[in-house]
């Protein structure tokens, strides 16, 4: 049986943990995020929908500095990061506010992103030893932990190359949370895979949200949406055509591009 979801309802005055404002996104003559506002309190997850092309993965890029915004405020656990100008445009003006950002914001990605050359458990344990300076006893018993809660410990001596893709993308979650990350960001986890081995990661997500993760999530899958999120936003052309819960946005659509797109992915 599924566990039940308690869902964060943040009140009015709670700071979030990750806050973009105002985000502008250009590649040259092409505005790909046209002035975004996300906000993702303690133990919030948000799920950002839409069309291919719409922007949802840019903007999440964007959160973690991976694509710079060209306007906009990125502020993750009330530090904003400041800018500087150079060649003819801004980039951070502080590289460790980049490094402190990007360590307790841990991203998983769509293709996994592992290292080949090392096994599972050396691909956890990585960042914690080089980046945080973990002792290595310490984080292997922690990784071995993790890939037990993601449902693979027995594979820890495995390299990528011998697991299924699903299992490869619960060992790259499993990296992100030995991160000890305060939000996490996920990138169309599910899209890489078949309808079976997607069922395993979106079960590993449904978990994380049951414990309060704090996480954003770039989907395709509708009912994974509904089904975790606190806080559903629809990008429709680098703009938010609609957001809300996910009984107003699922059950009570006003847009009638939204109502076009889901209709469309009911059908697909």
């Amino acid at each position: 049986m599924k566990p039940k979801l308690q869902k964060v309802a943040p009140s009015a005055d709670t700071e979030p943990v990750l806050h973009l404002k105002n985000i502008h996104k250009r590649y040259g003559e092409l505005e790909v995020i046209k002035g975004v506002e996300l906000k993702a309190c303690p133990g919030e997850v948000v799920a950002l929908i839409g069309s291919s092309g719409s922007g949802k993965s840019t903007l999440l890029r964007c959160a973690n500095l991976l694509e710079i915004p060209q306007e906009g405020d990125i502020i993750f656990d009330g530090n904003p990061v400041h800018w500087k100008q150079k060649y003819g445009g801004r980039v951070p003006a502080d590289m460790n506010e980049v490094l402190k950002l990007r360590t307790n914001l841990s991203m998983v990605f769509q293709q996994f992103n592992l290292w080949d050359h090392m096994t599972i458990l050396q691909n956890v344990i990585e960042a914690p030893i080089t980046v945080l300076g973990k002792d290595k006893h310490e984080s292997e018993e922690l990784g071995r932990e993790l890939l037990a809660k993601v449902g693979i410990v027995e594979k820890c001596d495995n390299y990528p190359s011998q697991l299924s893709g699903g299992q490869q993308q619960r060992a790259a979650i499993a990296r992100a949370l030995a991160m000890e990350p305060k939000a996490m960001l996920f990138d169309e986890p599910t899209s890489a895979l078949d309808p079976e081995l997607e069922a395993e990661v979106v079960g590993v997500i449904r978990n994380l949200a049951v414990e309060g993760r704090t996480m954003v999530l770039v989907t395709h899958d509708m009912k994974l949406a509904q089904d975790v999120a606190n806080h559903v936003i629809f990008l429709h052309q680098g703009v938010i055509e609609e957001e809300g819960k996910p009984s107003q946005v699922f059950g009570k659509t006003k847009s009638s591009r939204l109502q076009q797109f889901l209709s469309a992915t009911a059908s697909a």
